[in-house]
């Protein structure tokens, strides 16, 4: 008998949740997702030590003389999200999700210029736009944001996406692709209610995702759905079916050893009678999110925790280039 991971890997497309090339290249999924939290991990892997050399010195070159080092580290967090892009679409035959800086998540007209110079970075590699996957928070700016970029051909994916209205308003504006987050759903109900075990299809977060995909299907949206942040295979195991799953190296070892029959949760080819047709304007967003007091927070919550690893981030690359600049003089010194 297959394992549970080849046989969910008929019904959906599996997606690898990790920044971490060595795991990419052991499941060799069709996609991957990066976010700031996985750059920032593997970026203080000494493996890829080379990747922020490299990132540092190309930054170097795109600057005019003159420029500070504050300067620099600005433009060495987009160039280190590129270049980990980039060695992982030499490994996946598919597309890639690089995040845009959480910290424009409230601003439309700096999201768009951002993920512009993103898709410019990756041209300039030589790689097209069709691989890759802009990650933009599903703030209402952030959506607006999505939507001026699909237009432009740019497929967006937005994360951090906690409720049916932030799924809809996306759909409805042409979103190429939504990460509903399960796991982080799970763990504000685990909080607010004290309860500890949820079975798979009572899990607030696969119940989430099921609505939100049964309403795509019916409704004919062409937005796919992937889900997100898992907390255990369970989760994944009662998402079958769905468009596809990012998840992180740990769950697909623990897919891949796993026999069993897997049972197929979810299909677009089951009717369902939905005769509403929802969409939220930006009070209605704005109203709904304030009333969905989960939402709002764990919203709040990943753009901060997004927003923290970037500046982390930033320390670290400041700490690589005083270290570069601090050997190249003392060689200096010495020769």
């Amino acid at each position: 008998m297959t394992s549970i991971l080849d046989q969910l890997s008929t019904m959906t497309v599996v997606v690898a949740d990790t920044g971490n090339l060595d795991s990419i290249k052991k499941f060799q999924p069709r996609d991957a997702t990066t976010n700031p939290s996985l750059i920032l991990a593997a970026a203080k892997n000494p493996d890829y030590l080379r990747l922020i050399d490299e990132a540092l010195e190309s930054s170097k070159k795109s600057l005019l003389d003159g420029f500070s080092e504050t300067e620099l580290i600005k433009e060495s967090i987009d160039q280190v999200s590129v270049f980990f892009g980039k060695e992982i679409l030499n490994i996946i035959t598919g597309r890639v999700s690089t995040e845009v800086d959480a910290r424009l998540s409230f601003d439309t007209e700096a999201t768009v210029s951002k993920a512009r110079k993103l898709i410019k970075l990756y041209k300039d590699f030589g790689i097209n736009k069709e691989r890759i996957l802009i990650k933009i928070a599903a703030t209402w700016e952030g959506i607006k944001a999505a939507e001026i970029l699909e237009k432009e051909g740019i497929s967006c994916n937005l994360t951090l996406l906690f409720n049916f209205c932030q799924a809809v308003t996306c759909a409805n504006a042409n979103v190429t692709l939504i990460s509903p987050f399960v796991g982080r759903i799970l763990d504000w109900y685990k909080a607010k209610t004290g309860k500890t075990n949820f079975s798979g299809h009572e899990d607030p977060g696969v119940v989430s995702v099921t609505k939100i995909y049964n309403y795509f299907k019916e409704k004919g949206f062409k937005t796919e759905v992937m889900g997100a942040s898992f907390r255990n295979v369970d989760e994944i195991k009662e998402l079958a079916g769905c468009d596809l799953l990012t998840i992180a190296p740990k769950f697909l070892d623990e897919l891949n050893k796993e026999q069993g029959k897997l049972i197929k949760k979810l299909d677009e080819n089951i009717a369902l009678d939905n005769s509403i047709d929802y969409k939220f304007n930006e009070k209605d967003f704005r109203l709904n999110m304030l009333e969905d007091h989960m939402a709002s927070e764990k919203l709040s919550e990943g753009i901060t925790g997004f927003s923290n690893a970037i500046e982390e981030l930033e320390e670290l690359l400041s700490k690589r280039y005083k270290e570069i600049n601090n050997h190249k003089l003392i060689s200096a010194i010495k020769s």
